[in-house]
């Protein structure tokens, strides 16, 4: 099952129970542990929890399971407490549920459910920034969502592994350390690059991991189940930003997207409805293009796919024309758009000629292609490995599971990349396991019982400061 030297094999073929196996035996020959090493550590016994904060979703749950309990989006509601009414102050003050926590004078709101109900003047912002944390009090209040109000448990009595960029400091490393250990007091935490557990996910230890997340899409390069840092690529455009691009260009061709809080069915006659429209003049611009954007983002996932080759007007001017039903009941036809989206992520500057999306010139001009960043991260690694990236590029994230995306990447990089590469684009065919990708690696890697040595304790962060998750999660 397992090729040799270099851990190789067919991806995502393995089922839950051959990952771990898989890894128990790479992580006794990553440590030098002996080989059963992991029968001192019964795995059953450990219940860590995972936690995957994106820039578009967090995912929560138990390590072992094959999919995350809690996906929920990663933005936060916002309401700024001196712009309320009375009548909202006095609701803060009668109690208010676990996941909507006022913090100074904000008030958070957390979850689908809870961003669902429209509310006078709130902001939808998101705590994260180019996968950067910003606002440390919102990534607190998904933090608490996810584990008192979806998982239900207390943070004392588990141990948790986080997934992070690739791009984190040390000092965001240290904050989430300090409030692991001073807040939430969990016995154990652990720190592990996204690209590391996408590779753990579909059992290798190198791979060229190509993650088209919701807010960015990074390459990243591992070797040996570590981070080769120096040939980390980034690029700004993601899964939101197509979703923005597609909503200007139906808003150009006439198309209004309603969201779903801007109207009502009313009952004319039995079993005959009406749309009305609603007015909410304190509703903000961004909790408006939040609600666009969920209506988008499905229009996106149900009707768009990756050209076979690059876009132009020309060749898609005739395109047979596909219909989506929106929320409100309009049907809308989209054509030459269903290619035209996907293929900004292989030639950014496509966006521009997007009515609407004048604004992000310097963004579009200054991003590269997928295949562009694929083979610039390659190029940046030693020689010696080269070979073995190009044969193991894995694709990850929300967007990656786009229609035709890999089959794309893999033609464009078999036409540039060097003559001697045998170019294989690796994708799994359960859309779950390609979205979830990092959530899995991670629920692999906090099971193995050779992999509870590992954890950093909350006795050695007493004993060393934050600091010392440098060294036990490198």
């Amino acid at each position: 099952m397992y090729g040799g030297g270099g851990y190789t094999m067919v991806a995502y073929s393995l089922n839950l129970l051959e990952r771990i196996e898989f890894y128990m035996l790479f992580l006794v020959y990553m440590c030098n542990w002996g080989i059963y090493y992991f029968l001192l550590f019964g795995s059953d016994e450990v219940s860590a929890i995972v936690i995957d904060l994106g820039s578009h979703t967090c995912k929560a749950g138990y390590a072992g399971e094959d999919a995350p309990k809690a996906v929920f989006p990663s933005v936060v509601g916002s309401i700024d407490e001196m712009e309320t009414d009375d009548a909202d102050n006095s609701n803060k003050n009668s109690g208010s549920a676990p996941d909507s926590k006022a913090k100074g004078k904000c008030k958070f709101y957390v979850g689908s459910q809870e961003l669902g109900f429209r509310r006078d003047h709130m902001e939808v912002l998101s705590p994260v920034k180019d996968g950067i944390v910003v606002d440390w009090d919102m990534v607190e209040n998904i933090w608490d969502h996810a584990m008192r109000k979806c998982l239900l448990i207390d943070p004392k009595e588990h141990p948790m592994l986080f997934a992070e960029p690739c791009s984190n400091s040390q000092q965001q490393r240290e904050k989430t350390a300090e409030i692991m250990f001073e807040k939430y007091q969990v016995p154990a935490l652990f720190l592990a690059k996204n690209a590391v557990l996408t590779s753990f996910a579909s059992g290798r230890a190198t791979s060229l991991v190509v993650d088209c997340g919701g807010g960015s899409t990074t390459v990243a390069p591992v070797h040996d189940g570590y981070v080769l840092q120096k040939a980390v690529s980034t690029s700004p455009i993601g899964g939101d930003f197509l979703s923005d691009c597609l909503l200007k260009s139906l808003e150009s061709k006439g198309l209004s997207i309603k969201p779903r809080y801007a109207f009502k069915r009313k009952e004319v006659r039995p079993g005959e409805f009406q749309i009305v429209d609603l007015d909410f003049p304190n509703t903000t611009e961004s909790y408006k293009l939040y609600s666009q954007r969920v209506i988008v983002s499905d229009i996106k996932e149900c009707v768009c796919r990756a050209p076979d080759t690059p876009y132009d007007d020309t060749s898609y001017s005739n395109i047979p024309m596909t219909q989506y039903e929106l929320p409100d009941g309009q049907t809308i036809e989209i054509g030459a758009d269903r290619f035209k989206i996907p293929d900004i992520l292989f030639n950014p500057t496509l966006s521009l000629t997007i009515p609407g999306m004048e604004s992000f010139v310097e963004m579009a001009t200054s991003a590269r292609g997928l295949p562009q960043m694929v083979i610039e991260s390659i190029s940046k690694c030693d020689v010696d490995i080269r070979r073995e990236l190009y044969s193991s590029i894995l694709l990850s994230g929300g967007t990656a599971s786009m229609q035709q995306l890999k089959e794309r990447l893999e033609k464009d990089l078999l036409e540039g990349s060097p003559q001697a590469a045998r170019v294989k684009v690796l994708a799994s065919g359960n859309a779950t396991e390609r979205r979830f990708s990092v959530w899995i690696g991670g629920s692999i890697l906090a099971s193995l019982g050779s992999f509870q040595q590992m954890w950093f304790s909350k006795s050695e962060f007493e004993e060393h400061g934050a600091s010392y998750i440098q060294r036990k999660c490198p």
